[in-house]
């Protein structure tokens, strides 16, 4: 047993170090820190605070290193003009999906987000086509999100203005217009099936950003050998996939090829046109795994982002009353808020730009690969590397964002007041792998909070002063700290 252990280290040693040679002669992979036998640079980098270490080995390496998690090299873009050129410049060659390993157990190379060639091509083309309005109905998608954010002002006037933790509320809203989207209705707060729903992709999100779940990822040995919570992960999607062949099944019953009501509709359509071709992407089992994806992708963050938003306004009244302001000036209490006023709001729309960008929501993309072997700034990638960008050192650049650790509106305002547009806002990332609900959240933040600043005023349990506002320590995506506050409803009058 023991050879056995020293024979595996002394391989795996031999293999990281013709890896690293490989690695660091001009012309190959671009340089980074010496990995170690089967843990890779696992020792130089906090897990907890991955921005913070890419930040200082960018310092050594420049701006394009190479890191091993694991026995795996990746390769780590950061600063503005290294995603920018790779993503958008060479958008072909990086848009490649880089390996999830988890994600690859419940997608199967399925879905919009994991899948990778001509099955990922035609998905997401759908997936915003269908997104951006073709063919959902009389309803536009606009119409859902303000009735969610009427509905979520009636939840949070059932407070009674007592002091209340906004997470339940502030996940049901984006997890209900998705759920609009996709099944055509929206559900009550209370339905037991939402509920079901929800509890099972915080429960995701949560294992997602643990530390065992990272530990599988860059050894995906454990995800077959040993228990753990991942098998969470798989049943969870397991019913949610059930579930959705289930209201598949009901649609189509009722389709009206002419008239879809809904994302599901509009698959069904999709499936039957295809029906003769044994090569259709379009089948109920990628069905299922599309509409995980837009539920995985489009909920926990952008309640996540809403819930971080309103703790800054806490701490931050002068802007709140400013966004106020603006609010009673444009729109006034007696209509519901539209994304046709956006452009007459640069206050309100320089604010949601900065919430996205001080919070810093995911500071590392999704894994990109390479789709061929490219030669990129004189390194060789080979065809399958992984890619990781950050964004944090494009949202947090000191050159485009003068003090980009104070969260401040005028980020995005010009010298007369107007809204400014950054190349460097890249929250949803960018290139042909952005974010394909990129529309969708931006519309739910701007909408969500204009509603509710229309209709409150939020009240702080503690001074501005003592708000802490510091993300908690997470691997995978940034959480603010749990807090309360009241919501005191604005007079509906103008007195």
């Amino acid at each position: 047993m023991y050879l056995v252990v020293v024979l595996v280290f002394c391989l795996s040693g031999l293999l990281l170090l013709s890896l690293w040679k490989q690695g660091s002669g001009k012309g190959r992979l671009p340089p980074g820190p010496t990995p170690l036998p089967i843990i890779g640079n696992l020792l130089q980098l906090d897990m907890k605070n991955i921005s913070k270490s890419f930040s200082d080995l960018s310092k050594v390496y420049g701006p394009v290193f190479t890191v091993y998690f694991g026995m795996k090299p990746t390769v780590v873009l950061y600063g503005y003009e290294a995603v920018k050129e790779a993503l958008i410049d060479w958008g072909d060659e990086f848009a490649g999906r880089g390996s999830f390993p988890i994600a690859e157990k419940t997608s199967k190379g399925r879905g919009v987000i994991f899948s990778n060639g001509k099955t990922w091509k035609e998905l997401r083309r759908f997936s915003l086509m269908t997104l951006r309005n073709f063919g959902m109905g009389k309803r536009s998608i606009e119409d859902r999100v303000q009735e969610e954010a009427r509905c979520l002002v009636e939840e949070f006037r059932k407070t009674n203005a007592s002091p209340c933790d906004p997470t339940f509320i502030l996940g049901c809203a984006p997890c209900n217009v998705i759920c609009s989207i996709i099944f055509k209705n929206r559900f009550d707060y209370s339905d037991p099936t939402f509920l079901n729903i929800m509890k099972r992709f915080n429960q995701n999100a949560k294992i997602l950003s643990s530390p065992w779940m990272q530990l599988c990822n860059i050894f995906p040995v454990l995800l077959d050998y040993f228990p753990g919570s991942h098998n969470q992960i798989v049943k969870n999607v397991t019913f949610l996939s059930n579930y959705t062949l289930e209201k598949a099944m009901e649609h189509e019953a009722s389709l009206n090829v002419n008239s879809p009501q809904d994302f599901i509709d509009s698959f069904l359509i999709k499936v039957r046109q295809e029906k003769h071709n044994q090569q259709t992407e379009f089948t109920l089992e990628t069905l299922a795994t599309t509409v995980a994806d837009l539920f995985g992708a489009g909920t926990e963050t952008t309640s996540t982002t809403l819930r971080y938003a309103l703790l800054l306004l806490l701490k931050h009244s002068e802007v709140t009353a400013k966004a106020q302001e603006e609010i009673e000036r444009v729109i006034g209490r007696h209509r519901s808020p539209s994304m046709q006023d956006r452009s007459h709001m640069p206050y309100m729309d320089a604010l949601v730009h900065e919430v996205q960008r001080y919070i810093d929501l995911l500071p590392i993309s999704l894994p990109h690969a390479v789709t061929r072997d490219i030669k990129f700034r004189n390194y060789l990638i080979p065809k399958g590397m992984t890619i990781i960008t950050s964004l944090t050192s494009v949202l947090h650049d000191k050159k485009e964002f003068p003090n980009p650790e104070v969260f401040d509106p005028s980020h995005f305002l010009d010298e007369r007041g107007n809204f400014k547009k950054s190349d460097y806002f890249l929250p949803f990332s960018a290139g042909k792998r952005s974010c394909a609900g990129e529309g969708l959240a931006r519309m739910e933040i701007f909408l969500f909070l204009t509603t509710i600043l229309q209709n409150f005023t939020l009240k702080s349990l503690v001074e501005p002063k003592d708000i802490d506002i510091t993300a908690v320590d997470n691997g995978f995506i940034s959480v603010p700290p749990p807090y309360k506050l009241c919501f005191i409803p604005v007079p509906s009058d103008n007195h």
